[in-house]
């Protein structure tokens, strides 16, 4: 009688309690991994426009719906434009990684000392604005060279480190259909196309549309309040 009421108390248990419990757990998950998502950021190579400790908002639902937990796509409406920062998984390692779509597919990419040269036409470089920097601190600017990018369709920021050993340059490469050319607009430190070719469009989960908080680990990980739900379209236009 004892095992008995044991089992039925560990039941009503399992459904009052459990069930409810892992059933949310199923939702949310499946929410983040068809409809929105975050993703931590922890290195500089999207610096300025992302900076380690951002955590950047995923919207999953910018080009296509996908079955949740996979990469298979049930609809496409829309696909990553020339200068959205977007999230995939890398062909190298499969790790996700954030990075700028700098050629679509049928382009023809080239870059001559770090200028971007795209379908035969060189990319527009102006000196940037001073409140574009304003979070990186003045030591990590040291050395280092920004600018910003007029991309055909948007303007961003990008930086470069003279000093570390980078590819800089490389003959016109065309990309090849159903594939995009992904760089960091951090040019000198970042791993990207540039070393492991281009990311086929079903790797692509989604575009990265703001910052949701950011947190300063040279300052004990204390909030940058000023990026926090900040907005990582900085122009539209040329």
């Amino acid at each position: 009688m004892k095992a008995q009421a044991l089992r039925e108390k560990l039941a009503r248990w399992w459904k009052k309690e459990i069930r409810p419990l892992l059933i949310l757990a199923l939702v949310l998950c499946a929410v983040r991994s068809s409809l929105a998502d975050w993703n931590d950021v922890p290195t500089g190579s999207m610096r300025p426009t992302i900076l380690e400790g951002d955590r950047i908002l995923v919207n999953k639902l910018s080009y296509d719906l996908k079955v949740p937990f996979t990469t298979w796509h049930i609809a496409e409406w829309s696909n990553p434009q020339r200068g959205d920062i977007v999230v995939f998984y890398s062909p190298h390692d499969g790790i996700r990684l954030v990075k700028r779509v700098i050629g679509l597919p049928g382009d023809t990419i080239e870059l001559r000392d770090n200028a971007l040269v795209i379908n035969g036409q060189p990319v527009e470089y102006q000196p940037i604005a001073e409140e574009l920097l304003r979070d990186i601190p003045s030591v990590q600017r040291t050395g280092r060279s920004f600018a910003t990018e007029k991309l055909p369709g948007q303007t961003h920021s990008v930086g470069g480190n003279p000093a570390a050993p980078a590819k800089r340059s490389f003959a016109p490469i065309q990309v090849p259909e159903g594939q995009y050319f992904m760089m960091g607009d951090n040019r000198d430190d970042s791993f990207d196309s540039r070393y492991w070719g281009t990311v086929a469009r079903k790797q692509i989960v989604g575009r990265a549309s703001a910052v949701v908080i950011s947190l300063n680990k040279e300052n004990h990980w204390l909030p940058r309040w000023g990026r926090t739900f900040s907005s990582l379209d900085q122009s539209s236009g040329n």
